[in-house]
């Protein structure tokens, strides 16, 4: 399987606008995060999860070709505002989304133009497999588990994919889930900053998270630019947790 991290950043990108501090004004490649996406290469299928506003920039330095999957966590705008830059169908083919109930309803009432009968030319050609966070799924014949997090008070979807599992925008995690987690090589959690936050985890719980499964591995994704600069905040973790950066890619 191989992973590439197509952003790693917080809602808001880092540097965010009008922003001077030093994580913003700095020139290491890592400290540029764009909103937070994964490609991930496995048994001959391409899968991405979530399809971020930035997607037409992170797209641009890959090797164009088809998606297999589309795996989206939630609804907010960071998470789903490039969908529409699924346009180009001799490049991505029809895509499948894959997504919860209420997910497809709000997808629905944003881009109603993608669902009508007779549809003009350009748009994306897109369906979506409605998913039960309860259920496993299949594309071809890669397994995919939905994993249920809590986004505060939202419920939102992780996924799990071999000994491989994306968890993005927690804030808790319901305990009879963590039975999924367990035999991982490699984790990817979002761990928004030090100081506490109401929907997402802070650097320290995320860590807690991340002994707690057992993990070969854990990378840390969307970060804001309060984390502090990647080089210096890095250097205290355990040796077997990273953080990710855009353009990072890792073989399992």
């Amino acid at each position: 399987m191989r992973v590439i991290f197509l952003g790693t950043g917080t809602s808001t990108g880092v540097p965010q606008i009008g922003c001077k501090c030093k994580v913003c004004r700095s020139s290491d490649l890592r400290d540029k995060r764009l909103r937070a996406s994964v490609w991930i290469e496995v048994d001959g299928k391409v899968i991405v999860i979530d399809c971020t506003p930035d997607f037409r920039q992170q797209m641009l330095p890959l090797p164009f070709g088809k998606i297999d999957g589309l795996l989206i966590t939630h609804e907010h705008y960071d998470h789903v505002g490039g969908i529409d830059d699924l346009r180009p169908y001799s490049v991505f083919g029809s895509v499948n989304l894959y997504m919860e109930e209420h997910l497809e309803n709000t997808i629905r009432d944003r881009m109603p133009y993608c669902f009508t009968q007779h549809k003009y030319g350009g748009v994306p050609d897109i369906t979506i497999g409605r998913i039960n966070y309860n259920e496993d799924f299949y594309i071809g014949d890669v397994k995919v588990t939905p994993i249920r997090v809590m986004h505060h008070k939202l419920p939102i979807l992780g996924f799990r994919i071999h000994n491989f599992a994306y968890l993005t925008d927690v804030r808790t995690i319901p305990e009879p889930e963590y039975e999924k987690l367990q035999g991982l090589d490699m984790l990817v959690i979002s761990a928004l900053r030090k100081k506490e936050h109401v929907s997402h985890l802070t650097l320290e719980q995320a860590l807690e998270i991340a002994k707690s499964t057992g993990a070969r591995s854990t990378f840390f994704t969307h970060m804001s630019h309060e984390m502090g600069l990647h080089a210096e905040v890095e250097r205290d973790l355990p040796s077997n947790i990273f953080f990710a950066y855009d353009g990072l890619e890792v073989m399992i």
